[in-house]
């Protein structure tokens, strides 16, 4: 049997291979109707965190009001921060 051309060649890996992968752009925008939430939640501690939370508030200005009424109480500085606020996707165009 003659050898193969490719004789010395590296064989190829069949794991490899190029593969192409189209991007999806969604943009979003904040519903005009739905107001967004705020909580905090202590995380002052050495060993393990307060875990006292605001609870789901409504205004900035209620969670800055909790947060300062908890560090008057347990001097704790130190907080966590979440506002979550419901958005509309807007579908864009495969690229």
């Amino acid at each position: 049997m003659p050898d193969s051309p490719n004789a010395g060649a590296r064989a190829r890996n069949a794991s490899r291979g190029r593969y192409r992968f189209r991007e999806y752009h969604v943009t979003t925008v904040p519903d005009p109707l739905a107001l967004p939430t705020f909580e905090a939640v202590c995380v002052t501690g050495e060993k393990h965190n307060c875990g006292a939370t605001s609870g789901t508030l409504h205004t900035s200005d209620e969670l800055i009001r909790w947060i300062a009424g908890h560090c008057a109480q347990s001097g704790h500085e130190l907080y966590e921060q979440t506002v979550r606020a419901l958005v509309r996707a807007e579908p864009g165009a495969w690229q």
